[in-house]
């Protein structure tokens, strides 16, 4: 078997989805390769949708799951049961050309490489047209993966689901994704691209990633923060079980402090409703107690913005004067907006 495309799949049942997904994922250029579609647990008739896929395509696959893992657990299932020499994963809303996948693999196949992506574009309805093109990563992070290259992919991974993985080196070093919260990439992506050797790109948006308007995939929770925050810290419980952790201190320190602290952080105060001191606290205590100096990492100082800086130094100085400051700023802007809007 040449691929094994993974699709975890949570009650995507609705206004065609699912099966515009599926669609583009049977209609391959490609031959030799499998879906596994891993229905975790959805309460809609996503599986009875899956079912009918399976009955049409004997290499359609479903599993289905007894109770809800998110989308780490299912990926997980899904890699348990792959045959393919090649990997792929794709979200069960998004979509993707029709020679993606063989683009991907004759990149693969060109030029060596166990690990090869493309860029994406981002769309808010069923189309093939290009939308926003993202360049999911940079050229100074491909070619044969030296100690420089592995920190900028530990840094800024990119999305895992435009890129196809060689599965021999998942296997070979125990690479799963975390299970039970929402951001298992964030953890994940930056672990794996560790253990891969000659990365390339494909210079075309050949996946289109779905933003529906008002979509709760984009609303900021306080339970979905506390899952950014699990997933960082997972990933330096990765790095330190794996024995990594010194050789990439300074890019774990800093993609710990950006993913637990500084995106959580202002996401959180801009985004959720009712936003808590004490949570606002919580995430002052939880960066000083992994990385206490982290204000000090070069990468931090470079990468983050001035006023970002010059707000979490308030917060370190004092978290009520700093919650009352931003929350009046953030007042303040929108009283601008309305006037604006008027």
């Amino acid at each position: 078997m040449r691929l094994s495309i993974i699709v975890p799949v949570y009650n995507m049942a609705a206004d065609g989805k699912l099966n515009f997904c599926l669609d583009s994922l049977v209609g391959q250029t490609i031959s030799d390769y499998e879906i596994i579609a891993v229905d975790d647990a959805s309460t809609d008739h996503s599986l009875e949708i899956l079912r009918e896929y399976e009955a049409r395509y004997e290499w359609f696959h479903v599993i289905a799951s007894p109770v809800n893992r998110r989308q780490g657990g299912a990926k997980n299932e899904g890699l348990k049961a792959a045959s393919g020499e090649w990997i792929g994963f794709i979200d069960s809303d998004d979509w993707v050309a029709p020679d993606f996948y063989e683009k991907l693999l004759t990149r693969a196949r060109e030029t060596g490489a166990d690990l090869v992506g493309c860029d994406y574009s981002l769309v808010a309805e069923h189309t093939f047209s290009v939308g926003r093109i993202v360049r999911n990563n940079t050229a100074d992070q491909t070619g044969i993966l030296d100690v420089e290259k592995h920190k900028k992919l530990l840094m800024r991974p990119g999305s895992m689901v435009v890129k196809v993985y060689k599965a021999s080196v998942i296997r070979e070093n125990g690479l799963d994704f975390p299970e039970g919260i929402f951001y298992e990439d964030n953890c994940a992506g930056s672990v794996w691209s560790l253990y891969f050797r000659h990365f390339e790109r494909v210079e075309e948006p050949l996946y289109y990633y779905y933003q529906r308007t008002g979509s709760t995939v984009h609303h900021i929770t306080e339970a979905k923060c506390r899952d950014r925050m699990r997933a960082a810290a997972l990933l330096v419980e990765q790095c330190r079980d794996r024995g990594i952790l010194e050789e990439y201190r300074q890019e774990t320190e800093y993609r710990f402090a950006e993913l637990y602290y500084v995106i959580t952080l202002f996401s959180y105060l801009q985004g959720v409703v009712h936003p808590r001191l004490s949570f606002v606290r919580e995430l002052g205590r939880g960066v000083e107690e992994r990385f206490p100096d982290f204000e000090q990492n070069s990468y931090y100082r470079v990468n983050t913005g001035s006023e970002e800086q010059r707000l979490i130094a308030m917060q370190g100085r004092s978290n009520l004067r700093f919650y009352l400051y931003y929350r009046l700023k953030l007042w303040a802007r929108k009283i601008r907006s309305g006037r604006r809007k008027s």
